[in-house]
């Protein structure tokens, strides 16, 4: 098993290295570029003529070949799970994407509809794994589980729009997202290893591979988006993760960095309404340490610091 998590990582490097070159050039062919706000920081405007949907790849190519690596994969309900997951979310994005590329401006779905489909593939997601596990949830720096019932359907709800949203609203800069995306994976990999989830241990290193082959391509200055199409899905797929893995309440810890650009957001928006005044300078709060005068490749270097820092401790209190 360990030869093919080895082989599952490298297989998927290797695949985005070739593919994605040629898959950047067809994007700008047929003009499917970053659409920017009018309201965005005049540093971001420059990144309007950026492809977008570079998540497609690093969603087809984990699927394919971890299927592949995995005999058994199909009789595997967890992996399954994951799986209908990442892609399911992803298809939620792409049709995002699409329409932003087509129209050629940031409204794509409306966000009543965007936020129906991810609570219907969730709840969908729910009744498949239900057939299979307990609604219980293990308490953070215990082994103590608490028996939620309803509740349980409630919290994964809350899990997959939070988290898949949480990363979408982190993908801002050149990196960040699947930079974080990458040492928060990391954790549940060592989880589904030691827990002798073998399957899923070969799925999150072909994602790994695809993420660490992506990041190539997104670094400042980024060639390819992953737009809503790998945002929502590397979201979501951390909620699946920490469902199959019994590791729910782990999320908010390793995730840190996802958890807090969402409460940023929600502190401004409420903030305004309520008050009339902001209490940061920028939201999502990345933007704000540019508005500060700080680089964005420095600001990515912190959040991924942060990010590298958030992924141990979840890992130390939920193992």
């Amino acid at each position: 098993m360990v030869v093919r998590t080895v082989m599952g990582f490298l297989i998927s490097l290797a695949c985005i290295f070739v593919f994605m070159p040629p898959f950047i050039r067809f994007l700008k062919r047929i003009s499917f570029n970053q659409s920017v706000s009018e309201y965005s920081l005049e540093e971001f405007q420059m990144k309007a003529k950026t492809p977008i949907m570079g998540g497609i790849l690093f969603i087809v190519v984990p699927v394919i070949v971890s299927l592949i690596s995995v005999p058994d994969a199909l009789h595997d309900l967890d992996l399954i799970i994951v799986l209908l997951t990442f892609a399911g979310y992803g298809i939620i994005g792409f049709i995002d994407d699409y329409l932003i590329a087509v129209k050629k401006n940031n409204d794509g779905l409306k966000p009543w509809a965007k936020f129906l489909l991810q609570v219907i593939l969730a709840f969908a997601v729910f009744l498949l794994y239900r057939e299979d596990a307990g609604l219980s949830v293990t308490l953070l720096f215990s082994r103590k589980s608490i028996h939620l019932g309803f509740f349980y359907i409630i919290l994964i709800l809350f899990m997959f729009s939070g988290a898949s949203n949480a990363v979408n609203l982190t993908d801002g800069m050149d990196g960040l997202a699947a930079g974080c995306e990458v040492f928060a994976l990391l954790p549940y990999f060592l989880f589904a290893y030691r827990q002798g989830q073998y399957s899923i241990s070969v799925f999150v290193a072909c994602l790994l591979g695809a993420l660490a082959g992506y990041l190539h391509f997104n670094i400042h200055p980024a060639k390819i988006f992953m737009g809503d199409t790998g945002s929502l899905s590397l979201g979501a797929v951390l909620a699946a993760l920490a469902m199959v893995l019994k590791k729910e309440l782990s999320l908010i810890v390793i995730g840190g960095v996802f958890v807090l650009e969402t409460l940023c957001v929600i502190i401004q928006i409420g903030s305004v309404k309520l008050r009339g005044k902001r209490v940061f300078p920028y939201t999502p709060i990345h933007y704000a340490f540019v508005v500060k005068g700080i680089p964005e490749e420095k600001v990515v270097r912190y959040f991924w610091v942060c990010a590298i820092l958030f992924a141990m401790i979840g890992y130390y209190i939920a193992y």
